[in-house]
């Protein structure tokens, strides 16, 4: 399994962490915090104690074809959407978690191979975004990049793809950029991090089509 370390809390002026124990060693650990904050009235608050999912840092990125106009995405299995009562196979960008010691860049090149057989000529950073803020200290690393969308069979699916070692089962297909992003606008891509992308896209059509239709 890839290395990856939960970092310790930093300081904060405004935070205070009385007590920190591991209560689970998965795939992903489990941290039981005891901490006060300083609440807005500048008083400190009462005692709380939060489960913390230790997934650390991530990357995803929005894979677009400025010549073609069109997106290649990625469909797999996801168990907690099922849990939560909605489709469990998902659309998806390619995404995964930075190893340590890996430079995020890095490994959204390792990321867009396993997963898609692709690579990127060029990356443009989006942003970072807190995932989960309410439970996990996932932070995520958007880019975007260029991308030369491969052949197609029916319904624009190129095939099947992901780390052999991880289990992975993912399908991939290409989508006409505008009809992706009218999915995200609609609300018809539950996944967050697509949605942010494809909207984001929405906004830079024009501009990257622009920059990164030449060689």
């Amino acid at each position: 399994m890839p290395s990856r370390t939960p970092r310790p809390i930093p300081t904060h002026p405004g935070a205070i962490v009385e007590s920190q124990q591991r209560a689970w060693t998965g795939r992903f650990a489990v941290d039981l915090i005891r901490f006060r904050h300083r609440r807005f009235d500048g008083s400190m608050s009462d005692a709380r104690t939060w489960e913390l999912w230790r997934r650390g840092r991530a990357v995803a990125l929005v894979p677009y074809d400025p010549i073609a106009d069109s997106v290649v995405l990625i469909e797999q299995f996801r168990l907690p959407a099922l849990a939560a009562g909605i489709e469990p196979v998902l659309i998806e960008l390619p995404a995964g978690l930075i190893e340590d010691g890996e430079d995020p860049e890095t490994a959204m090149h390792r990321e867009l191979h396993e997963e898609m057989r692709m690579e990127a000529d060029h990356l443009q950073r989006i942003g970072a975004y807190l995932l989960s803020a309410g439970s996990s200290d996932e932070l995520l690393d958007l880019y975007v990049g260029r991308v030369t969308a491969p052949e197609t069979g029916p319904d624009g699916i190129v095939g099947l793809a992901g780390a052999v070692a991880e289990g992975e089962d993912i399908r991939t297909r290409v989508w006409p950029a505008e009809k992706a992003i009218a999915l995200a606008l609609s609300g018809a891509m539950p996944n967050g991090v697509t949605t942010i992308g494809l909207l984001w896209l929405a906004a830079k059509r024009d501009s990257l089509r622009e920059q990164w239709s030449k060689p």
